[in-house]
């Protein structure tokens, strides 16, 4: 049995760790592409390092509660593993929810830019292209979306 939890343990994180979506300057989603944006110029005045929370879905409280009742039920018999089943399916439920927060959650930039035009915006953005103060850059805006750019 501790075999099988353990995979399905490692299963889970693999799992929501795929889930997780990004918020990094160079990836787009499907329905941003053909689409008209807006480019405006401008020079980085500084760089903060900060976290991006995890996601927080439904899918790591229902994996971790299933795991959790699975374990649970093994233990015991009768109404004591019937009991041991109702725990095990809360505590893990609360547990995969903790689980998926954790493996979701990411590094980040927040980039404040001083705007050709005038103006200092911020924004923030997965951590994975290097930003310096004084680096030209390109702010990408399509609605509600921001991006810098080099």
């Amino acid at each position: 049995m501790k075999l099988s939890s353990l995979f399905l343990i490692i299963f889970m994180s693999i799992f929501l760790g795929a889930c997780a979506s990004s918020n990094s300057g160079s990836v787009y989603k499907r329905d941003e592409a053909r689409k008209v944006h807006t480019v405006k110029t401008g020079v980085v005045e500084s760089v903060r390092t900060v976290r991006l929370e995890g996601t927080k879905s439904p899918v790591g409280t229902v994996a971790g509660g299933a795991i959790g009742g699975i374990a649970g039920g093994s233990i015991g018999h009768g109404r004591g593993s019937a009991l041991a089943a109702v725990v095990g399916a809360v505590a893990g439920g609360i547990a995969g929810s903790a689980a998926e927060e954790a493996v979701t959650r990411k590094d980040a930039l927040e980039i404040t830019v001083k705007l050709d035009g005038g103006g200092l915006i911020a924004i923030v953005q997965e951590d994975d292209v290097d930003f310096n103060p004084g680096d030209p850059v390109r702010i990408v805006e399509n609605g509600s979306t921001s991006r810098v750019t080099h």
